[in-house]
């Protein structure tokens, strides 16, 4: 299924109500503050942190179930706070920072079938979300001020200044296209589509809430399939599915 023109139509309507009735799935399983999710057609991968423990972990679901499979730790040292995810056929990509602005972060690149680490490497700054294109990596600092690019192997590529305005939580590239979720300064949340290597702004729907207050893009955010995914509450976390197809 070719995605572009299904975000082109979506892009279209300008808030979330206007896309038909999510789907939800109640996720069986504890997790702390949620910060990230990918998925494949069996499982959904969410990462999540605990403060009070200075723990973060990285959680399997199975899919469409929503059965907790397993959790595994993954800080290291200081850093505890996982962000946003993005896979790709055989690895899940994980930023592990120090839980605060301006800090330390490692990139960990961890294999699906074990959720073992496989590689790392570090970033001297926060970083909270991380997308992959190709042979390339994507990193939101803090509020996603500022966008890195890197090679596989950890190589800057660039560092540019976020040209929108919205604090991205989680980011994936679909189709050539990076699509960002987070809130903007006055706390809408808000999904930017947004062309690659430009950042020029193709699209954007701002959000609600969910009926517990939370915004729908406060935290995970992934697109499989034409559905747009959101997992903003944690827990008992629900994840709301959106139809971006008519």
């Amino acid at each position: 299924m070719d995605i572009v023109p299904a975000l082109l139509v979506l892009g279209q309507m300008v808030t979330l109500d206007r896309l038909p009735r999510p789907h939800t799935l109640s996720l069986k399983g504890v997790v702390y503050h949620v910060q990230g999710i990918d998925l494949d057609d069996s499982r959904l991968w969410v990462t999540s942190v605990d403060a009070k423990s200075r723990k973060g972990y990285l959680h399997e679901f199975s899919m469409p179930g929503g059965e907790l499979l397993r959790s595994v730790e993954v800080q290291d040292g200081a850093r505890f706070h996982p962000g946003g995810i993005a896979t790709d056929s055989v690895s899940i990509y994980v930023p592990v920072a120090e839980y605060r602005r301006s800090s330390t972060a490692v990139i960990q690149r961890r294999g699906k079938r074990t959720l073992a680490l496989e590689a790392q490497f570090e970033v001297n700054d926060h970083i909270g979300c991380i997308a992959v294109s190709g042979d390339t990596l994507i990193g939101g600092n803090w509020d996603s001020l500022e966008l890195y690019f890197w090679d596989r192997a950890g190589v800057l590529k660039r560092k540019v200044p976020n040209p929108t305005g919205n604090g991205f939580q989680d980011i994936k590239v679909v189709e050539g296209v990076l699509v960002a979720s987070g809130l903007l300064k006055d706390r809408t949340g808000a999904i930017d589509w947004l062309e690659l290597p430009s950042l020029r702004t193709i699209r954007r729907i701002t959000t609600g809430a969910t009926d517990r207050g939370d915004p729908f893009t406060r935290e995970g955010m992934t697109i499989r399939d034409g559905r747009l995914y959101l997992l903003p509450e944690d827990h008992p976390s629900r994840l709301f599915s959106f139809e971006l197809l008519p």
